[in-house]
């Protein structure tokens, strides 16, 4: 959860704006049923981040959405690996296999008790609501294993962070070098909405390590 009102807007508005490419796609081209649940599982992934950036979405089921994107993580590396023949699609849909586990991951960093296997002593502590959910998270990790400061979560967070924010910059220029060598101009965002996406994960993952 971003705490900062005004970045709080503009993180739901990259996974609003995200979505609605989605949806687009989804309604508007006539692909292989395979791409149709490829736009789909994008969908309800921005939407599910739009719910984490809001306070009240801590308040929703946590276990079910992990493992539901835990299993689209799955659906895009066994297309990638299988589907695709080309090594730029499977690194592609390797990309987007990640950022469906690094939703899952989310989710267990907001529930805590996914990464610490509910033990007892975090189903009894009441969290200090003020500080931001990775950070109770780490807490209750530390408190449940007696062995100090969680390294390797905050080490995933920051490969999130940096590995998003390359992708932000990466879809963005690749988005506006395919548009100086057309013709004409597409109505659609194309790789806009997938840097839109990243962008909103870089936030997301940047506030697991500062309050933000």
């Amino acid at each position: 959860m971003i705490h900062g009102l005004v970045l709080r807007w503009v993180v739901t508005a990259l996974f609003g704006l995200s979505a609605l490419e989605c949806g687009r796609a989804l309604i508007t081209k006539h692909r292989p049923w395979t791409m149709g649940v490829n736009h789909g599982l994008h969908f309800v992934m921005a939407a599910a981040m739009v719910v984490m950036t809001w306070p009240w979405g801590m308040q929703l089921p946590m276990t079910a959405p992990a493992v539901f994107f835990l299993l689209a993580a799955g659906w895009f590396a066994t297309t990638a690996a299988v589907a695709t023949r080309t090594t730029t699609r499977r690194l592609v849909g390797g990309y987007h296999g990640l950022m469906m586990l690094a939703t899952a991951w989310m989710y267990a960093l907001m529930s805590g008790h996914l990464l610490t296997g509910g033990s007892s002593t975090q189903a009894h502590a009441e969290p200090d609501m003020s500080m931001p959910y990775p950070a109770m998270a780490g807490i209750d990790m530390s408190a449940a294993s007696g062995s100090g400061s969680p390294i390797w979560p905050n080490t995933v967070n920051w490969l999130g962070t940096i590995g998003f924010a390359t992708a932000a910059v990466f879809w963005t220029c690749k988005h506006f070098a395919q548009r100086r060598n057309e013709t004409t101009q597409s109505r659609s965002l194309g790789d806009l909405g997938q840097a839109a996406m990243a962008a909103g994960m870089t936030a997301l993952f940047l506030s697991t390590l500062f309050p933000i």
